[in-house]
């Protein structure tokens, strides 16, 4: 790929089991990124363990396809709210945005969210109705509540002006119209949207190096890897470039290293480079220490700190914790008769690790050196946290989980989550009743 222009960078969003991963698995299919007789399972982009067992997406993952000579970096996203962070992130790299609402539900919670940080960036956007083929299903109002959410969030002419689409993702078919899905044999007509309506990256070549790291790996061979989107100029393998990070204490420091390699993605790979242009997705190893957030840019002249300031990207704003979870060494009778890692030390290691490579969680010491707080968007996100650490041979106990409060102008205040519940009329006393018992209004 020499020309910046064909190509696309596209988030699928939506919440939690509206289909994303299997339309994007559809995508992948027929844009011939597997072999003919390549033995594919369903939803390949949930590679966790733990995706799989509760067929959630846990966190974002990357892929490209070509498709009309243009290649198309799509990233499949979670649909949980406690994994907002995640999305709120990879919207750092993206164009555009489409957008799944199951045609029976309609949009939920987390279409808000997402939808909602989406605008906020200023993303174009896709409507992609799915599921049409249930049979109760209500294309049409579904369409309307969507509109009725994007002027509810305050979107402009333009971006209320959203091409639609109808899908059935499983069977990868979709229309424009919503009585011709069926006689569709692919997804030819979303294909064309994307490539019509997303708008190409629009960075020049000739602009000092920029790239946001929004993501993190890991190789065997190569130690760390930084991902993120090259916003200026040109990065390239072998050449010295400068990393801005924040220190221990929140400062901004800058420090110098050498691109030892630089991939990017193909279908489900990795794919090896020798540069990666503006607008494009990098994946790069050559750095010991990198967070998200930081960023990588051209080392000026002369190594010139006040010129590679300048060129410092603005971190990604992620939303805070709303709760936190101790987690405890097990001082019970039936200690280290599960697991392998029991120690204080072990724990706290795996959980700063963890809080390292998760924006979204905040790791913190308490004044007892068996106790550790974790902060997190939800029990979901933490509950995760804990079975990857359980399967992993850590052994551990739970506290219960605490609300978090902040002061905002003099008061103290704790989060809240709007509810909108779908109940029959006989049972409303009771949850009214249930609401108000944990401070529901």
């Amino acid at each position: 790929m020499s020309n910046y222009e064909d190509m696309r960078n596209v988030a699928i969003v939506a919440h939690v089991d509206h289909g994303k991963t299997t339309l994007v698995d559809a995508m992948l299919k027929q844009a011939g990124t597997f072999r003919d007789n390549e033995n594919v399972r369903d939803r390949v982009m949930d590679s966790m363990d733990l995706e799989k067992e509760r067929g959630i997406t846990i966190a974002a993952k990357n892929t490209a396809l070509y498709y009309d000579n243009c290649k198309i970096n799509v990233v499949d996203t979670p649909g949980h709210s406690d994994f907002g962070a995640e999305v709120q992130r990879i919207l750092s790299m993206v164009d555009g945005v489409v957008l799944l609402v199951d045609a029976a539900e309609g949009p939920l919670p987390q279409t808000r969210y997402v939808l909602s940080k989406a605008l906020e960036m200023g993303l174009k956007s896709i409507l992609v109705i799915n599921k049409v083929d249930r049979k109760d299903a209500r294309a049409q109002e579904v369409l309307d509540e969507v509109f009725s959410l994007y002027i509810d969030l305050g979107a402009d002419d333009e971006q209320c002006d959203f091409p639609t689409l109808f899908a059935i993702g499983k069977d990868g078919i979709a229309s424009y119209d919503a009585d011709k899905v069926q006689e569709k044999s692919d997804l030819k007509d979303l294909f064309h949207c994307i490539l019509n309506h997303i708008p190409s990256p629009k960075f020049p070549k000739d602009q000092p190096l920029q790239m946001l790291v929004s993501n993190l790996g890991y190789s065997e061979y190569l130690g760390r890897l930084a991902i993120g989107r090259v916003i200026a100029g040109q990065l390239e393998k072998n050449t010295r470039i400068a990393h801005a990070y924040l220190d221990s204490e929140g400062e901004e420091k800058i420090k110098y290293f050498k691109v030892q390699a630089l991939f990017t993605y193909e279908g489900l790979e990795q794919k090896e480079v020798d540069s990666v242009q503006a607008g494009d997705i990098a994946i790069l190893a050559g750095i010991d220490e990198v967070n998200i957030g930081d960023s990588l840019v051209d080392e000026g002249d002369g190594r010139d700190k006040e010129a590679v300031k300048k060129l410092i990207l603005d971190r990604i704003p992620i939303d805070e914790p709303t709760l936190q979870v101790e987690f405890i060494v097990n001082n019970s009778p039936f200690a280290g008769k599960e697991g392998k890692h029991v120690t204080s030390r072990k724990i706290r290691e795996r959980l700063e690790k963890e809080a390292y490579t998760n924006v979204a969680l905040r790791f913190q010491e308490t004044n007892e050196p068996d106790r550790f707080l974790l902060k997190a968007r939800g029990e979901l996100q933490i509950s995760i946290v804990a079975e990857t650490m359980r399967r992993e041979g850590y052994e551990f106990a739970l506290g219960q989980p605490q609300i978090l409060t902040k002061e905002v102008d003099g008061k103290l205040c704790e989060p809240i989550e709007w509810a909108i519940l779908d109940i029959p009329s006989f049972a409303q006393g009771r949850i009214t009743q249930m609401l108000q018992e944990r401070k529901g209004l």
